[in-house]
This record gives structure tokens, C-alpha cells and sequence, in this order.
């Protein structure tokens, strides 16, 4: 037996490998014990604001967050200060002075800030991107841990097609790193949990 041949039988004798279980690829993503303080944070480092309340008190906060807002459209039910229908409208050009938007999201994921929009009443799918400011509302128990919670819960169908993840106001930073919050979209963005 040359020396070759006395190595590789050795390693076949100290061959330990034994059938191992992979890990489960069920759900490996970020937990959280405070899913809205992970959400707040996250938010709030992408330019966003977060607040919580009771749904009798929508009216009130909006107003108070945008006082000088006139054109204002919604299509959230318990938000009653719309001087504007944007579903009204045939030319999504005629949106361009809106100056707040406030719309409803289906629920927020806490990794990442995010909150999905689908908002199947909705006419006009550039609504969230060309006016001046955006609130989204969601309900505080629609909170999940990640994106793999997030992607089990989105499905369409052939009526309702599309749907966005929304995290804050537009923002880039392509000019030398220097971040511009609302350079092509809203300028400010609030997500509001109600009770």
C-alpha cells in the first residue's frame, strides 16, 4: 500500500459524518417583544413619525399635525375633514395639489418601518406618492415581527392587484450621501396606530 493509499484509508475510518437534520426554514426572522417600540424606532430613522390614539381622536390629531393643510382627501372611514375626492377624478394629474393624503394600511411590519398599503377603494395608485403629505392609519394589533410574517399575509386577486409597502416620507440620497426627505414625494409622513 504506497502512502496515498494509507491516507485516504484512514480518513475513510475517521469518517465521522452522520445524517443530520437542516435547520427549519419555517420562519427565521427578527422577533420582538415590543413590536410597536421596534416599529416606532425604525420609523422614526427613516424620517417618519409615529403615533398611537384612539379613533375618536383621528380628526383632532391630524388637524392639529397639519393646520394649514386645505386640500386634504382620505378614504378612511373614521377620518371625516376630506375637502377633497380624489376618486372622483378621471386625470391623476388633477391630484397634483393635494396637500395631505390620509389613507388606510393594512398592517405595519416592525423590522423595517413599513407598513402595507392596499388600499382596494383607492382609484389612483400615485395618491400616496404626489401629495405633499401622507398619514397612513393602521390599527395597533396589526403589527407583525418581519417580512417573512409580512409576505405570508399579502395575497391578490384579479380585482385588487396592487399593493405597496410605504416606510415614511420619500427621501434619497444620491447627491454626495446628503439625505433630502421629500425630494420626489411626500415631504412628511406619519403612521397613526388607533385603538
Amino acid at each position: 500500500m504506497t502512502s496515498k493509499e494509507q491516507i485516504l484509508a484512514s480518513i475513510r475510518e475517521d469518517r465521522v459524518v452522520v445524517d443530520t437534520n437542516l435547520p427549519s426554514y419555517d420562519n427565521f426572522g427578527m422577533k420582538f417583544e415590543n413590536k410597536f417600540e421596534q416599529y416606532k424606532k425604525m420609523l422614526e430613522s427613516v424620517g417618519g413619525n409615529t403615533l398611537c390614539i384612539k379613533k375618536e381622536q383621528l380628526d383632532e390629531t391630524i388637524m392639529n399635525l397639519y393646520p394649514d393643510a386645505k386640500i386634504i382627501t382620505s378614504n378612511v372611514k373614521d377620518f371625516t375633514k376630506v375637502t377633497f375626492d380624489a376618486n372622483a377624478q378621471d386625470d391623476i394629474h388633477t391630484l397634483k395639489d393635494i396637500e395631505l393624503c390620509v389613507v388606510e394600511g393594512n398592517f405595519a411590519v416592525a423590522e423595517n418601518g413599513a407598513v402595507w398599503v392596499k388600499n382596494s377603494n383607492n382609484r389612483h395608485r400615485g395618491l400616496y406618492f404626489i401629495s405633499e403629505n401622507i398619514v397612513i392609519v393602521v390599527k395597533k394589533d396589526e403589527i407583525v415581527n418581519n417580512m417573512h410574517e409580512a409576505y405570508e399575509r399579502i395575497s391578490f386577486n384579479s380585482e385588487d392587484a396592487y399593493g405597496v409597502f410605504i416606510s415614511g416620507p420619500s427621501k434619497t440620497a444620491d447627491i454626495e450621501q446628503s439625505l433630502v426627505i421629500g425630494a420626489h414625494g411626500p415631504k412628511s409622513g406619519y403612521v397613526i396606530f388607533v385603538d
